[in-house]
């Protein structure tokens, strides 16, 4: 009899709970409007940019294992020279120098806050954008990276990085010190 009080005292509760959560996600969209588009005409914009023999300024790459995002890169090295270093697995540890900004050049973070300025993480810690980059890049590569929310910090955000914000990132793949063999 006890339970069936506290169910029907709980229930209203949680489907309260659970109706206002749906309902906020709404208005976060919403509320996030000016700085969704900010950021959607942004990426679209450096999608179309040419460098300056009218080529694309930045490659679009698409991973096979989720074909329906994807990221932009331009790769700063001369790409000939790093052609033979390994390229990181998703079981890999990776030890990277970055400096991650929001569209409008405002940075957020950077490793080389850090006395060694080397950011040492497994790639199945980091967001879906940089695992894309990253198994795209070769030890010795620096590349700039831009990332739609999609495969940045999504439709919610973290700390200091509001929902819906596109991310560009300068990462050097400086080494992997934990590769896993295929």
């Amino acid at each position: 009899m006890r339970k069936l009080v506290y169910l029907i005292f709980l229930l209203p509760l949680v489907i309260g709970y659970l109706s206002s959560s749906c309902s906020n996600s709404n208005d976060n969209w919403e509320d996030y409007e000016d700085w969704r588009v900010a950021n959607e005409k942004w990426m679209e914009a450096q999608a179309a940019r040419a460098d300056g023999s009218g080529n694309a300024y930045y490659q679009r790459i698409v991973p096979a294992w989720n074909p329906g995002v994807y990221i932009l890169m331009h790769t700063f090295n001369d790409k000939a020279q790093t052609q033979g270093n390994l390229v990181p697995l998703m079981s890999s540890t990776v030890a990277v120098k970055y400096k991650g900004m929001f569209f409008d050049d405002v940075p957020f973070d950077s490793s080389y806050l850090s006395v060694d300025s080397l950011y040492t993480t497994k790639l199945t810690n980091v967001i879906e954008g940089w695992q894309i980059a990253l198994q795209n890049m070769h030890v010795g590569d620096s590349v700039e990276v831009l990332l739609p929310y999609q495969v940045a910090y999504g439709a919610s955000g973290s700390a200091a990085i509001k929902p819906y914000s596109a991310l560009k990132f300068h990462i050097k793949l400086v080494n992997i010190p934990a590769y896993q063999i295929r």
